[in-house]
């Protein structure tokens, strides 16, 4: 640490000679606390061993442990997606007295949106009970349950009980339940927010004509679960009972699935000015924005890391960050928590609310860089989507940055990065119920990484990286897992140069968007030299676009406001289980004969079941195949439907076989531009995936 002084001219000398004080007692401190947690860790184990619970050989041999990977067997993934420290356990293969919904995954029901669109749901005093697979002392309950009358959410109480043990978690619809058209709302009541658009349920527009019955409200409801954290205060072993039991606080509730994981210990960081030197408030009750900002005011002249300790720590506003290292001791114990404000007149950015969120500087004032953020948790209160907020988890531009090993719950956007930026570094973040995206680069982010991230129940995209104005490039989102994204795509690339999206895990998409995207739409930059999907899974994709009324595919290419004519290949990939097509290629009906798809290659793929084609085409243009497996395909394997000219030479999108696709779906007998055209052909759903 430097030295006080009169030397000093930036630091208050007063303040330093106090740090140093503090610092000199809490080393001494730290260590002690140390020693004591590395013991009291050693003591829980030790007392779980003893303490007369079935052994791990009994509990495989009499109990039904059923472990999933984005509900499914986790030999079908491996290799692929996060690696988490939880064990993800479906409610509907535990032992429970309620009634399995599902599955189904028509938008808008409860099953559509769980976890593998099956659930269990409960009348109250009903359980689920889950063995545990590991030793465990801390869970993840995934669940829904109803909405208050007039909107805005209730809270219920859940009975979590271990050995003789019962904990209350609260359950809360605050967050979830959302109505009506895009952007959305949280009243069951509202009238449609755009009379103008067409209304698919109905094919009218119910300004010009007479609305019809379907349109009552509520109407279109979506976003139903959440998720709750507990820490169990004990450590468990394999093969105890975890039982959840439904209170009377709610008519029914929802389980969708646990996940269980031993957490260690909290971390330590005695060498950093310590939040609490600076009046930070551990106990949630006193607002510690300012605390914050001068505890990064000071590590920045001291050259030291910011550390924030155990506690639940009240911000509700952004803190700017630039060249500053903040950690906590683990996203179990370090919970950074705040309300959203509504201003009194828009920020700067346009925002009418604010909430806790940490913001590199935005380009226009500088930007920020060496900004690393690790081992905490931001707990938002996003109840609404206005786009033009800024309510995000971490936001601005944070150059030669690391953002690790945070849990992003409740906010708008897990991290918009809004560029130009180079050099970001996004790992191993859990990052769930999001109103919007779960992350975005946003304009000229470039030689950036998402890298080992985990996220569940976005209300957009999952990951996307969105080239407005300015290009992305040399980016990549790898080995990341992204379930039951409510709206749009689990990854959506628009525009942008020489992306990679390699050996991700995507899951459950629900409506209009897909499982692995690339479109050239909201006006973002051409696609240019490569955009590589390679060595993904998908699973329960290719869902339905709500707008079109037709099925997309686990990977779908849209020409909306350009051409696709970068080198794309989609290579090593596995689509399992989709809903309707494996792959759709297509361009929106009013420029179908201005824009094409070409240059696009797929290879050495396996697809497993489709409820209708593994190629749906409609857009001009051409694509290669080569090793390409499929089985269980519902339709024709190729819907060729081109620019819907129909023309007497045949359809303007071709077909190139390169020799080794099994299955028979591409077919001997088919011309490269052969017509096969089935507007929407008939569903046939397919069996669950299997080993190859």
């Amino acid at each position: 640490m430097q030295q006080c002084g009169k030397s000093m001219k930036d630091i208050d000398n007063t303040l330093c000679v106090a740090s140093q004080r503090l610092y000199g007692q809490l080393t001494s401190l730290e260590k002690e606390l140390s020693m004591n947690m590395a013991r009291y860790s050693a003591v829980l184990v030790g007392l779980s061993l003893l303490a007369g619970v079935p052994s791990t050989a009994y509990a495989t041999e009499k109990a039904q442990v059923k472990v999933t990977r984005a509900a499914i067997d986790p030999a079908l993934v491996a290799g692929r997606g996060a690696s988490v420290a939880f064990q993800e356990q479906e409610a509907e293969n535990a032992a429970t007295n309620g009634t399995v919904i599902g599955p189904d995954r028509t938008a808008y029901t409860l099953p559509a949106e769980a976890s593998g669109r099956t659930a269990v749901k409960l009348a109250p005093g009903q359980w689920v009970e889950f063995t545990l697979p590991k030793a465990a002392n801390a869970i993840t309950v995934r669940y829904s349950i109803p909405d208050a009358a007039t909107g805005g959410g209730i809270t219920a109480p859940l009975a979590v009980k271990v050995r003789n043990t019962t904990r209350t978690m609260t359950l809360t619809s605050q967050y979830s339940w959302l109505y009506n058209q895009y952007p959305f709302s949280d009243d069951p009541d509202a009238g449609l927010l755009h009379p103008d658009w067409w209304i698919t349920e109905c094919a009218c527009v119910p300004a010009s004509t007479t609305p019809v019955p379907v349109l009552k409200t509520p109407f279109r409801p979506s976003h139903f679960y959440d998720e709750q954290r507990l820490l169990l205060g004990s450590t468990y072993r394999a093969g105890e009972k975890v039982r959840l039991t439904a209170s009377a606080g709610a008519a029914w509730t929802v389980l969708d699935l646990l996940d269980s994981e031993l957490v260690g210990p909290p971390s330590l960081l005695v060498r950093s000015a310590n939040v609490l030197f600076f009046g930070a408030d551990p106990t949630g009750r006193r607002d510690s924005a300012p605390a914050f900002d001068r505890a990064i005011a000071f590590a920045r002249k001291a050259k030291l890391p910011v550390y924030v300790p155990p506690g639940v720590f009240q911000v509700n506003r952004h803190i700017v960050v630039d060249d500053v290292t903040i950690r906590g001791a683990g996203n179990w114990y370090t919970i950074i928590k705040g309300h959203e404000v509504a201003l009194s007149t828009p920020a700067p950015d346009k925002s009418t609310h604010t909430g806790v969120g940490f913001y590199g500087k935005y380009v226009a004032d500088g930007g920020s860089r060496n900004v690393h953020l690790a081992g905490f948790a931001i707990e938002g209160d996003v109840r609404e989507r206005i786009d033009i907020d800024q309510v995000n988890g971490i936001g601005g531009a944070l150059t030669d940055s690391t953002v690790d090993g945070l849990y992003i719950h409740h906010t708008k956007v897990g991290l918009w990065l809004d560029g130009p930026m180079s050099n970001v570094k996004v790992t191993n973040n859990v990052i769930t119920d999001q109103i919007a995206d779960g992350l975005n680069f946003h304009t000229g982010v470039t030689n950036s990484v998402a890298r080992n991230n985990f996220l569940r129940n976005t209300g957009d995209d999952g990951l996307a990286m969105w080239a407005e104005g300015t290009t992305n490039a040399g980016n990549t989102f790898d080995h990341n897992t992204v379930q039951t994204p409510v709206l749009a795509n689990g990854i959506a690339i628009y525009g942008g140069t020489d992306n990679t999206v390699s050996d991700n895990l995507v899951a459950d998409p629900i409506r209009e968007g897909s499982a692995l995207h690339a479109g050239s739409r909201f006006g973002a930059e051409p696609f240019a030299g490569h955009l590589w999907f390679t060595g993904n899974t998908t699973v329960r994709a290719g869902t339905y676009e709500l707008n079109w009324n037709i099925g997309l595919g686990a990977i779908w290419l849209y020409a909306l406001e350009k051409n696709i004519d970068a080198d794309i290949q989609v290579v090593g990939d596995n689509f399992l289980d989709n809903t309707y097509n494996a792959v759709m290629m297509v361009a929106d009906w009013p420029v179908k004969d201005l824009y094409s798809i070409t240059d696009t290659h797929f290879k050495d793929i396996k697809i497993d079941g489709t409820g209708t084609s593994v190629l749906s085409a409609r857009v001009a243009g051409s694509a290669t195949f080569e090793n390409v497996d499929a089985r269980n395909v519902g339709a024709v394997g190729v819907n060729n439907c081109g620019s819907f000219d129909f023309t007497p030479a045949g359809s303007e999108f071709h077909v190139t076989d390169l020799g080794g696709n099994d299955g028979g779906w591409l077919g001997a007998w088919m011309l490269p531009n052969t017509i096969t055209c089935a507007d929407r052909p008939p569903v046939v759903a397919p069996p669950a995936p299997a080993t190859w």
